[in-house]
């Protein structure tokens, strides 16, 4: 039998040993994407952490829209972010501090703990050079790869003794700013003929003055692009529990498997279009509506394009508006508003002012044309979330898209981290291993020579 055919019958068995009737999860009671019938997340543990709320649990049923916040050990992050701008700051460290050890660091705590992580940037010469032999197209991958050689250089990688812990989440933290750079010079250099630049990290320099520094080199970014991008790890750093990448950091530690493997599972995760991606698609959908709508002020000639990307009839006729809702938040996302006004600052600074405009207002007729598109079929109000806004500002930073979704890794590692600790000393010190229930036929087995 040849081999293409074989290929294709194979492929052909998935459209009836894959399906599954949608009535059998009614039927059975299950929870379809670990949802409730309202759309809420199942409850499935318990954390210190990080906490992601947008609705209110009515104690007659249902949910109630609120607006949405999200805490960092208890604080809110609102009010994290305006307290370091008031104190003109960068704080994506001392959340670092926060997220791993349940409290703010004094003064001393913070310049010793800056110390550690600037200190551990670098890449010896030999993980250097196994990231120029991992060239590839995708530095998500790339990221996963080098996360897994780390495990070669630790002299103690399967310990979890919480000292352990601590240490490795420090490095991890320390280095993904230099394998993302790293990786994505070495894929400009490799993919478009570019000169190939590996610059050594600063030590006197944070984590996010450090990346732009080994991505676009000195003097070639603002103080305020320090600043945002600093602003934009802080708000991405955790999401609680719940969201795809972090659990999948949990259930992978809850077998104890070691912290390279874990963390490599989670950018995986984060890897997906569903979870990760999304800034990008909110960037390449900015860029054609830029283009498809010519006057940028009409809001009858918004509503109408919008109408018709719903309608899958525009853009790329998905009927989605990329930006537009989230699992959890309804009538604000936090990190979007505390975004949104660090963007206006951005677009004043870069001569993007029009373009700001256009996306703030493409913000607020989105929302009312999905929720108008859905009318009863709705089952919660709908608000713009963080993606809306960052990729405009990476976009602005001068930041190419290849690096979007990993700079959501190199912020979200700090969330991974914490949750990994907890999962292996305070949470249910089981394995999380939940049910299937098999709703296949059995059969007989039956003789090679009669089949």
């Amino acid at each position: 039998m040849e081999q293409d055919y074989l290929i294709y019958k194979l492929s052909e068995t998935i459209k009836t040993t894959s399906r599954i009737d949608k009535e059998l999860f009614t039927q059975f009671n299950v929870k379809r994407g670990l949802r409730n019938e309202d759309h809420s997340g199942v409850l499935v543990g318990l954390t210190k952490v990080g906490d992601v709320v947008g609705y209110e649990k009515l104690p007659e049923g249902g949910l109630k829209a609120i607006p949405g916040k999200l805490y960092y050990r208890g604080i809110d992050v609102e009010d994290l972010a305006s307290g370091l701008a008031k104190e003109n700051r960068l704080g994506f460290e001392e959340t670092a501090f926060l997220l791993l050890s349940g409290y703010l660091p004094d003064a001393e705590e913070l310049i010793t703990f800056k110390k550690i992580l600037y200190s551990a940037m670098p890449l010896n010469q030999k993980a250097t050079m196994n990231i120029i032999d991992l060239e590839g197209q995708d530095i998500m991958n790339i990221l996963a790869r080098s996360v897994l050689e780390l495990y070669t250089f630790d002299p103690n990688p399967d310990d979890i003794s919480r000292d352990n812990l601590i240490r490795q989440s420090i490095e991890l933290i320390a280095k993904f700013p230099t394998i993302i750079a790293y990786a994505y010079n070495i894929l400009r250099h490799s993919q478009q003929g570019r000169s190939l630049h590996i610059r050594h990290p600063n030590e006197d320099m944070s984590l996010a003055e450090n990346f732009l520094y080994m991505m676009k080199g000195p003097n070639n970014y603002t103080e305020l692009d320090v600043k945002i991008l600093d602003l934009t790890l802080i708000l991405h750093a955790d999401h609680g529990g719940g969201n795809n990448s972090t659990f999948t950091v949990r259930v992978t530690s809850s077998s104890q498997t070691d912290t390279y493997s874990s963390i490599a599972a989670g950018i995986g995760s984060l890897k997906g279009p569903l979870h990760g991606g999304a800034n990008i698609k909110v960037v390449q959908m900015f860029e054609h509506l830029k283009t498809a709508i010519k006057d940028w002020t009409n809001v009858k000639e918004i509503d109408a394009y919008l109408k018709k990307m719903l309608n899958k009839e525009a853009y790329n006729k998905s009927g989605l508006i990329y930006g537009i809702g989230h699992a959890v938040y309804t009538i604000s996302d936090p990190r979007a508003l505390v975004l949104k006004e660090m963007a206006r600052q951005m677009a004043e600074e870069k001569g993007l002012q029009k373009e700001f405009e256009f996306l703030q207002l493409l913000d607020e007729r989105s929302v009312k044309a999905f929720m108008s598109f859905k009318g009863d079929d709705i089952n919660k109000q709908v608000c713009t979330n963080v993606d809306f806004y960052s990729g405009f500002v990476y976009d602005a930073i001068g930041l190419p898209t290849e690096v979007f979704t990993p700079l959501f890794a190199m912020a979200r590692i700090t969330g991974w981290t914490a949750h990994r600790i907890e999962e292996l000393n305070f949470a249910s010190k089981r394995i999380i291993r939940p049910a299937y229930k098999n709703v296949g036929e059995k059969r007989p087995f039956t003789p090679l020579k009669d089949r």
